[in-house]
């Protein structure tokens, strides 16, 4: 029986946390990165080394690895001190293999081999790709990070833009094409999800696809960006990237964290930071939507040598929860009989 060709789209980690349990699955696996991070370690490289950005390949390639636990961790270590404080070991060694190879994906390629990674990780781009985002204030902001760590809900998105034109790379396409399932996100939206979308080729392959696609709901809104966002938002922003309503199932997790992570959480992000579902507010919806328990149990802790821990979410997806849910879809079609409804 033919391997389902499931194909992820996003970066950071979002994906590292999706791609952990769908490798324990016998699926032929695509993760399709976004090349758009400027922030910490990653831009540091990016502007020193001229090197295109390594971190949310490494997380990908990291998850994907059937290497042993030393080297997996070694690839995630963050220098503590000195003239490399902040440096994840793993975005030096992927920044050195693009060197070597005379290209990124070249890099990435050997990165696959030396870390025995089951699947493949595949960057959306070859070229340098500089985000800008501007507001119908007129405000322009510059970089992925500096959308990432700007506050933007007073004013409202006029539009995404590369600083030039940035083409896919065409083994993401070549994968979308041929994909069974298409499977977006988690990640943060304007910074993770939609440059991946913002790239025309990538777009419209998603929107030419036949596959099923499917978008993972962020657990929570991003204060400052989408405060106040329901499911219905989030699809509406994607697919109008796309170009066309091309979601077809929503993964929506229903269960509400600990009161002590939900305290923590609004102090932090403050007002109603959890994601809305509502049913009887759109009932013409094109997507159906699988509610359940998608969350993991417990706090993240992240290292203090990580600079960009503070803005990093300590409330995340289960891996395993997620990953049996998008198996699930991509055999849907044989429980037809059996399922009597998804909303």
């Amino acid at each position: 029986m033919r391997k389902k060709k499931i194909v992820t789209i996003g970066g950071g980690t979002g994906s590292f946390m999706l791609l952990s349990g769908l490798k324990k699955y016998q699926v032929d696996l695509s993760a399709i990165v976004s090349m758009a991070d400027d922030g910490g370690s990653t831009g540091v490289l990016r502007d020193e080394l001229g090197v295109l950005p390594p971190g949310d390949v490494r997380q990908c390639l990291v998850a994907l690895s059937d290497s042993s636990e030393i080297l997996r961790k070694l690839l995630n270590y963050r220098f503590e001190e000195g003239g490399l404080k902040g440096h994840s070991f793993g975005n030096l060694f992927l920044s050195a293999l693009e060197k070597l190879s005379g290209s990124f994906s070249g890099g990435v390629d050997e990165a696959m081999k030396i870390l025995n990674v089951r699947g493949q990780v595949i960057p959306v781009t070859n070229h340098d790709a500089k985000l800008y985002l501007e507001l119908k204030n007129g405000k322009i902001l510059e970089g992925e990070n500096e959308i990432n760590h700007s506050d933007f809900s007073t004013g409202e998105v006029k539009k995404m833009y590369f600083s030039s034109k940035i083409g896919a790379n065409k083994k993401a396409l070549k994968c979308i094409k041929e994909a069974d399932v298409i499977v977006i996100g988690p990640g943060n939206h304007y910074c993770s999800i939609l440059p991946n979308l913002l790239i025309k080729e990538c777009a419209q392959a998603i929107e030419k696809s036949k596959a099923k696609v499917v978008y993972n709901c962020n657990l929570t809104n991003k204060k400052g960006h989408t405060d106040g966002f329901s499911i219905d938002d989030y699809v509406e922003s994607i697919n109008s990237f796309i170009g066309k309503d091309r979601i077809d199932y929503v993964i929506f997790n229903s269960k509400k964290p600990g009161k002590e992570l939900i305290e923590k959480y609004r102090k932090q992000e403050g007002g109603n930071f959890l994601v809305d579902f509502h049913l009887e507010k759109n009932p013409s919806r094109k997507f159906k939507v699988i509610k359940g328990n998608f969350i993991q149990n417990g706090e993240i802790k992240y290292p203090k040598s990580d600079a960009l821990a503070s803005a990093r979410s300590f409330i995340r997806h289960d891996s395993d929860k997620l990953a049996k849910a998008i198996t699930l879809i991509s055999e849907i079609e044989n429980y037809k009989s059996i399922i009597k409804e998804i909303v």
